[in-house]
């Protein structure tokens, strides 16, 4: 055995056995590009961790995810089997911030909130929409999480449901003006706007933009889409209902959020969000800052957010746990992702696979587990 996949072995059992993993219920092989391999834990292995050099090796043995996910994004290592199982034991390794994180918050300080996030989101919704729509439901197109009756439900048919919900929720009939806060792909504009409610649909993707405008005018639905940042956004008449699927993790100042809300809102108007949530603000790891939504975003507080709803003119009308429901869309949409395997890589490159990989399968395994949450939120204004 290559001494350095030694040391690597009895670091990692130091690990595994301080991490607990239920008593030894997840087992898992790591294996050395000279063919050696080692079984951790007991029962039939879950998972093989394949080193193909010694850049793998040197990673792994620092035990720091940022190190590790940069030598899996290269190539260095593969995951073979079960990547939940893998991302279940992500708690074995550190993730030291560092000065990258932290000038995610210092940035807007010094060039604005609305400017810094008109950069930030750019890196995340200005790859090719068809890359999206590879995963996302074939029906709406909706990257926010769906509503399930039942665990066998269609992603198609329960992204109806929560739009269904969404519709119900702010009391919505046709004709009403209804502002969509961030338009992604099209998905509550169409599904709205063929029922009759005027959307307004505002994004800072000029890619989203483009495709959301030409979705409008195909299928001649009522409503416009503006490039556009929330807290610049101000309509000469007030709307009948707001509508912010997944946004709400990238307006982390919720006392302004809320003030701006009410300010475009008609009284006795609703408010519907739904967003990701965890326990504490900022408490999401580096990976997600560094390759998928760069910024200064933040998943939901529920406290704190509900805090500043108790000081506001909002009426809290309900709150609905959704980590369930999320669980079951990001887990659908990473099954599609990995279906489609081959052409990603070979269209966009093994990079922007496997960081999706990792994004789409972490966030699934984190709703399972119950490391991150996730609310739909019912607001009117009084």
């Amino acid at each position: 055995m290559n001494t350095k996949f030694k040391l690597l072995v009895d670091l990692i059992a130091r690990q595994y056995k301080g991490l607990n993993a239920d008593d030894g219920s997840i087992s898992f092989v790591l294996k050395s590009f000279d063919g050696v391999g080692k079984i951790f834990g007991e029962g039939k292995p879950a998972f093989t961790l394949q080193l193909n050099n010694e850049q793998a090796i040197a990673a792994l043995s620092t035990l720091n995810q940022q190190i590790i996910t940069k030598a899996f994004l290269a190539g260095h290592l593969d995951i073979e089997g079960d990547i939940m199982q893998v991302l279940s034991l992500r708690e074995m390794f550190s993730d030291n911030m560092g000065v990258g994180f932290i000038w995610r918050f210092i940035r807007p300080i010094f060039f604005g909130q609305v400017k810094s996030d008109k950069k930030w989101i750019a890196n995340h919704y200005d790859i090719e929409e068809e890359f999206f729509l590879l995963f996302l439901d074939k029906q709406y197109r909706t990257y926010s999480q769906a509503v399930f009756k039942n665990d066998d439900e269609s992603l198609e048919d329960a992204q109806t449901n929560k739009f269904d919900f969404v519709l119900d929720a702010v009391k919505a009939l046709p004709g009403n003006r209804i502002l969509d806060i961030g338009s992604g792909w099209g998905s509550f504009v169409e599904y709205a706007g063929k029922k009759g409610m005027n959307v307004t649909s505002i994004t800072i993707s000029k890619r989203s933009k483009d495709f959301v405008k030409h979705l409008i005018e195909k299928e001649k639905i009522p409503g416009t889409v503006l490039l556009e940042h929330f807290m610049e956004h101000k309509p000469s008449i007030k709307y009948d209902a707001i509508v912010n699927c997944g946004v709400t993790e990238h307006l982390p100042n919720y006392k302004a959020s809320l003030k701006h809300y009410a300010s475009i809102l008609k009284p006795g108007g609703y408010l519907y969000i739904d967003a990701s949530a965890d326990r504490v603000k900022n408490g999401h790891g580096s990976f997600m800052s560094k390759y998928v939504f760069e910024g200064n975003a933040s998943l939901l507080c529920l406290h704190e957010f509900l805090a500043e709803v108790a000081k506001s003119p909002f009426q809290l009308c309900g709150v609905w746990d959704d980590r369930h429901n999320y669980y079951l869309t990001t887990k659908i949409w990473a099954e599609r992702l990995d279906q489609n395997r081959e052409y990603i890589e070979q269209k966009w490159g093994q990079q922007l696979y496997r960081i999706f990989q990792l994004y789409l399968w972490g966030s699934a395994e984190g709703f399972h587990s119950g490391m991150i949450d996730a609310y739909r939120i019912v607001l009117r204004l009084k």
